[in-house]
């Protein structure tokens, strides 16, 4: 996969908005938050500005034209270069066909899920499978809404974000029972340890 002189998500977001027309950064703004991409794509809109000089800076977007309003100050508006069409191309192919590696926090925290005691993480896993019920059936519901006024083709993001939370609730519930019935292999030994203090002989040997 190409390294990319820009990693920011929001510069790809920008790129992909300008492709539509020319814009000015609070348009562009504007725009992001009115088409949803603000709920697929982690938006600082306080670093919009900087975002766009540096896709200006290698030569991807390019003032078309600085508009003038009254006493409003001016505004300056960028369009999309031939380059910036194709690094989107080529940014848009990498990332839509080679999986990428990425660190959700929840798989941090799953990680590192020994140092809890099994009871207690079986009631913060029932929080958290509340907490996804919940968003599973708003999810769904605002899902069907968009579907009436919206081609699918403009949420499939939606869909995917679904997809995965619903995912994400099965495991939960599976490795959930697991810990409840005592089925999870080195269960025992991981209550023990809490228990007692102690670390069991079939841990100490795993963790040398």
């Amino acid at each position: 996969m190409k390294r990319r002189k820009l990693r920011n998500p929001l510069a790809l977001a920008v790129l992909a908005v300008l492709w539509q027309k020319p814009m000015h950064p609070y348009e562009i703004a504007q725009t992001l938050r009115r088409q949803g991409k603000d709920s697929s794509t982690k938006i600082n809109y306080g670093s919009l500005y900087t975002v766009v000089q540096n896709l200006e800076k290698y030569g991807f977007v390019e003032v078309t034209d600085v508009e003038r309003q009254g006493n409003r100050p001016e505004r300056t508006v960028y369009g999309i270069t031939a380059a910036g069409r194709q690094e989107t191309t080529e940014w848009m192919s990498d990332l839509v066909a080679f999986p990428a590696k990425e660190y959700p926090i929840f798989e941090t925290a799953l990680s590192l899920l020994g140092v809890l005691h099994p009871t207690q993480v079986e009631r913060l896993l029932e929080e958290r499978l509340k907490a996804l019920d919940v968003q599973v059936a708003s999810g769904r519901g605002a899902l069907e809404k968009l579907y009436e006024t919206l081609p699918r083709l403009f949420l499939v993001e939606n869909e995917y974000q679904l997809h995965m939370v619903e995912a994400e609730a099965e495991w939960v519930r599976g490795f959930l029972d697991e810990i409840r019935n005592g089925s999870l292999p080195g269960v025992d030994a991981w209550r023990h340890l809490h228990e007692t203090g102690e670390v069991p002989e079939d841990l100490t040997q795993l963790m040398q």
